[in-house]
């Protein structure tokens, strides 16, 4: 037979970002603990509210399986005499296990044939085991931070003030230091604050809801939606969606009800993303909008509780609100009285890094770097480029950006556009801290992606010359998503460009702050840019060992780099790609230890190697020309050809001949055929079957 597991760890307020992590955790604990101590089990769910975590899992057996243990003993030829009879050594064996000596087996293994005890131990009662492991499972929940409150020796995300913990409607009896576990659990904290007994995991969710508690998180954000929705349709109006806030909010409350609040239009005459940051990070609100997107003078908060007057809770949400608002409409207006060209002398007493500087030194070199990019891409924008890194960061002296620290960029754009900027200049502000996330948006402008690429490019080369380097487990400066940064925006806008230089460029920039060789460091980043490149291609389905060949020689020139794998996954399906790898592996493998050196036709003394020299002096002039123009695909159809004669060759010319002059001579020809084919990629890290 099977029974239910239900364990509720009742706490004070868990904070809403640490809860979908825990049940993740949780699950994942419980199911490896279940497996370790062979307790079959059916479904595990996980839930939670601020004031409870909780695990129920069904059709748990109420026994663990039971376990055979096998024991070695010696060996068989020390066990029994010539006549078959048990040895001392197989008699004490077996004594010391507890069977009777007729119940060993012999067992054959790597080092010979031995005997061995085998013993059925019966599976305890999981009731039993389960009072065993949920204390140190509890104690075990990890938490991005965790804490200890009177003087216990024990540490969890907030102090637990009580544990259900029932199996098959029994209690699991245990203790977590001072809180003993129990059928009792706790209402909600204001609307039903008493405790009541819980029989089973039916018997809770009833008396939870009748407690105006919804412990499924799933359906708390059903219902924050559908009213959310329902109450912004009664100002005419549409959610402005959030999936990271409605997460959030779903884990702040036990029992959502919607209040739809209002503040004056005025404020509407904000940046929208001043408006949207204040109500959606500050408060927690949900703005609304109308049909076209635009913002409305209204919110949705999300309550605990159901209020008696709901018009008190809007008008405290509302004063609460108003109070932001004009603050932030007093942060824009004084922002103005200072031209952002002022603003950028300020960022002399901006430090961005003791160890490299200030701010304004920052600017200073990332827009040198920007117009070394600008002359290799677009030299006709050059003007807008350099007005575009100057200004970019001078909203970091503002109040507004002092306030709320995401919308940096945001306000620079606004204040340039006020004042009269370029409106080009005034995008490529804000688009120069683009991509935000990972698989987020891109800058669209020239001049946005530039300045992206060189700012982005300073804080790698400036961190890794002074040893600031990202470990396993920490990146402070968040380089890994700035490479990736970097990456995608070349790719996206297929700029000729090439990592190597611009390394070099930075790091001319950053001589006098650099605590390592920039030989050292230029090494060190560009395999950083490989790592971060390979991980990404391989993680969009390209075959690792295409991305490994092509990226051997490095990952410098990432357009050539996509193209070439590109080209690779194509040729994959031609009839004459895999003999061909394997004759280039053939070749690899006679050429190590070999030098370079210079082919000598007249040493030729078979018609094998004069074809094999002809056709590779006809083919690569056709592949040099087709890789010149990027054109992989049709060049690796050209080296196709090379099928042919060089199985012709391997099987007809001994390489490796006596005469050392022939010998060097057909190295050599192998060489520059080896050379040829490395171009697009190193073909022995191919995989073939």
């Amino acid at each position: 037979m099977s029974k239910e597991l239900l364990l509720e760890i009742g706490t004070e307020e868990i904070p809403a970002l640490f809860l979908p992590k825990a049940l993740e955790d949780m699950k994942e604990m419980l199911g490896k603990e279940f497996s370790g101590s062979r307790i079959g089990h059916g479904e595990i769910t996980a839930m939670a509210t601020p004031r409870r975590l909780l695990l129920h899992v069904r059709d748990v057996a109420e026994r663990q399986e039971d376990q055979v243990i096998e024991k070695l003993g010696p060996a068989t030829r020390v066990s029994f005499d010539e006549k078959g009879n048990p040895t001392k050594a197989a008699s004490g064996f077996a004594r010391g296990q507890g069977v009777d000596i007729a119940e060993l087996e012999t067992v054959t293994t790597e080092k010979g044939e031995y005997i061995c005890a085998r013993k059925k131990l019966a599976g305890e009662e999981t009731k039993k085991l389960l009072a065993q492991l949920l204390p140190p499972f509890i104690l075990a929940i990890p938490f991005q931070k965790s804490m200890r409150w009177m003087n216990l020796d024990m540490r969890f995300a907030r102090p637990i003030h009580w544990i259900v913990a029932l199996f098959g409607g029994e209690v699991i009896p245990f203790t977590v230091e001072n809180i003993s576990s129990g059928n009792t659990s706790c209402g909600h904290r204001f609307m039903a604050p008493h405790s009541f007994e819980v029989k089973n995991f039916d018997d809770y969710l009833q008396k939870t809801r009748e407690r105006f508690i919804i412990v499924d998180p799933g359906e708390r954000e059903r219902i924050i939606t559908e009213e959310a929705e329902k109450a912004a349709g009664d100002v005419s109006g549409h959610v402005l969606k959030s999936g990271e806030l409605l997460q959030e909010v779903t884990f702040l409350v036990e029992y959502p009800s919607i209040v739809c609040g209002s503040f004056d239009e005025e404020y509407l005459n904000l940046p929208k993303e001043v408006l949207i940051t204040t109500m959606m990070k500050h408060q927690k609100y949900f703005p609304v909008t109308d049909d076209k997107g635009d913002l409305l003078p209204h919110f949705i908060t999300i309550n605990n509780t159901l209020a008696r007057d709901p018009s008190v809770v809007r008008r405290g949400n509302e004063k609460v609100i108003r109070a932001r608002l004009a603050d932030a409409k007093f942060f824009f207006e004084e922002d103005q009285k200072i031209p952002l060209d002022d603003r950028v002398e300020d960022l002399k007493n901006v430090v961005f890094h003791s160890l490299l500087g200030t701010s304004y030194e920052k600017v200073t070199r990332f827009r040198e770097l920007s117009l070394y990019i600008t002359e290799k891409i677009n030299p006709a924008i050059r003007n807008t480029v350099a007005r575009t890194a100057t200004l970019c960061k001078a909203d970091l002296d503002t109040q507004m950006v002092g306030e709320f620290a995401n919308l940096q960029g945001i306000m620079g754009r606004e204040y340039a556009l006020i004042a009269g900027e370029n409106p080009t200049v005034a995008r490529a502000i804000y688009e120069h801290y683009l991509p935000v996330a990972a698989g987020g948006n891109l800058p669209e402008t020239d001049e946005g992606a530039i300045v992206s690429i060189a700012d982005k490019m300073d804080t790698i080369v400036g961190c890794f010359g002074v040893n600031l380097i990202p470990t396993g487990t920490a990146d402070p400066y968040a380089l890994r998503r700035q490479a990736l940064g970097i990456i995608n925006i070349i790719l996206s806008k297929k700029y000729a460009l090439l990592l190597g230089e611009l390394v070099d460029k930075s790091l001319s920039t950053l001589a006098d702050k650099l605590k390592r060789t920039p030989e050292e460091a230029k090494s060190d980043v560009l395999e950083f840019f490989k790592g971060r490149f390979e991980n990404q291609l391989i993680s969009q389905g390209h075959p690792y060992d295409a991305v490994d060949a092509v990226l051997t020689f490095g990952a410098s020139d990432l357009v050539r780099s996509i193209k070439k794998i590109e080209a690779l996954k194509v040729f994959k399906d031609h009839p004459d790609f895999e003999p061909l790898v394997i004759a280039f592996k053939r070749v690899v493998n006679i050429l190590k230890g070999f030098t370079e050196g210079s082919v000598n036709p007249s040493l030729f003394d078979s018609d094998e190697e004069k074809h094999l020299y002809d056709a590779f002096a006809e083919i690569n002039k056709k592949v040099v020309s087709l890789i010149e123009e990027d054109k992989y695909k049709e060049a690796l159809i050209e080296i196709a050809k090379f099928r042919k004669p060089v199985d012709t060759f391997f099987d007809t010319v001994l390489v490796m001949a006596e005469d050392e002059n022939i010998r060097f001579n057909r190295l050599s020809l192998l060489k520059e055929i080896s050379t040829l084919f490395y171009r697009i990629a190193d073909f022995s890290r191919i995989v073939t079957e």
